[in-house]
């Protein structure tokens, strides 16, 4: 993995083996039962302040709450964003197939509210001859994150999609027999254009 800093946004650049594009797609839809595995020394059980509805997880909200390596414990409010309303500048930053981008919103019910951007985390991901490389980034819209707290995040970054090789195949192998959309969600995340025009490919 490799981390970088550019002023406004710190990103973490990695790569997996044995992992699909479809699987990271997946674990995005399913959160809820994968919270745990993809930091189990920081994270504790996340929750749906306001729950993904008919397969659509855009303008959901999961309150995360998690200690990160400087000891600071985190009870984040974070929407997932409809790529239409992220500024444009911060869309610029996505260059692979398939991408999330979510927003911290607060760090109490006031969110559900007054939810007003704390800042972006961007996931993007795409398809690879060995399995997938991707990039995530934090960037800080309230106030500018400094380098120093971008490498603060980038330690729980790297760890947490690090664990991925550890439980995400297995887990979307496992929930492959249950067909309800309902308890077992997908949405394709992959997208098309960039930048002010960059949408998903896709209804989600």
């Amino acid at each position: 993995m490799n981390v970088s800093y550019d002023g406004k946004a710190t990103h973490l650049e990695w790569e997996h083996e044995n992992i699909t594009p479809k699987m990271v797609d997946w674990f995005w839809n399913n959160m809820e039962k994968c919270f745990l595995l993809w930091h189990p020394s920081q994270h504790e059980p996340l929750v749906w302040a306001k729950a993904p509805e008919n397969n659509r997880f855009i303008g959901a909200i999961h309150i995360a709450p998690q200690t990160w390596n400087d000891g600071t414990r985190q009870n984040l409010y974070i929407r997932f964003e409809n790529l239409k309303d992220v500024p444009t500048w911060v869309k610029e930053y996505i260059v692979y197939d398939h991408c999330v981008v979510v927003a911290g919103i607060g760090l109490g019910e006031e969110a559900l509210r007054n939810p007003k951007v704390m800042g972006y985390r961007i996931h993007q991901w795409e398809k690879t001859d060995f399995g997938i490389k991707g990039k995530s980034s934090a960037i800080g819209i309230l106030k500018t994150e400094d380098e120093a707290a971008g490498k603060v995040w980038a330690a729980h970054c790297a760890e947490e999609i690090g664990n991925w090789q550890h439980f995400l195949p297995s887990m979307y192998q496992l929930y492959k027999v249950v067909e309800n959309k309902a308890y077992n969600p997908y949405n394709d995340l992959s997208v098309s254009g960039s930048g002010e025009n960059l949408s998903y490919k896709h209804e989600i």
